[in-house]
């Protein structure tokens, strides 16, 4: 089955300014390493960008810019989103039947908000959905760690049957394409 590659909100904004995203030094690197290996097996790579009408992550703002060490390159497919969920009013349903693909790989921030609503609607939309399970991240919030908000959707999402097709949760080094 054709994967494709969901790089969701790793975005200057999110990233850059403290306190840092959970892991964000490693993040990134895992991240690239998995746009590597899909560029390898002509994998498309997808990123997507949070944006709101002004102010933080504005279009065109410098938060609202992809993370610095990224490796974006001129022909990759750009999705912008407004809500947590990366389909809703946006084209990637549409350029992800155009290339072909059939399962996901996602990764990115927010795990408990667009990494996860993405991850659900991939679902519902019947793509099979592999977590990167070291490669998505957040901020630590009053009542949990970012750590354990990652664990605890690496464990719970690989636990949704009613979709039909399933999560599975690999550590970047794990995931073929």
């Amino acid at each position: 089955m054709k994967s494709a590659l969901l790089v969701i909100d790793v975005q200057r904004g999110l990233f850059d300014d403290a306190p840092h995203p959970f892991e964000a030094d490693a993040v990134v690197d895992r991240i690239n390493t998995l746009v590597a290996k899909a560029r390898a097996a002509a994998a498309p790579v997808v990123w997507i960008q949070h944006e709101r009408a002004a102010g933080f992550l504005a279009r065109g703002s410098d938060s609202w810019q992809l993370h610095t060490r990224l490796a974006v390159l001129a022909g990759d497919a750009c999705i912008f989103k407004t809500t947590p969920d990366s389909f809703l009013r946006t084209n990637l349903a549409e350029r992800l039947a155009q290339s072909g693909a059939e399962q996901l790989v996602i990764c990115g921030y927010a795990t408990e908000f667009c990494v996860d609503t993405t991850t659900r609607r991939a679902l519902a939309l019947g793509y099979p959905v592999t977590l990167a399970a070291d490669a998505h991240t957040t901020h630590d919030k009053d009542h949990l760690t970012a750590a354990a908000i990652r664990a605890h959707h690496n464990a719970t999402l690989p636990g949704m049957v009613s979709f039909g097709p399933r999560v599975q949760a690999l550590p970047a080094a794990q995931i073929v394409f």
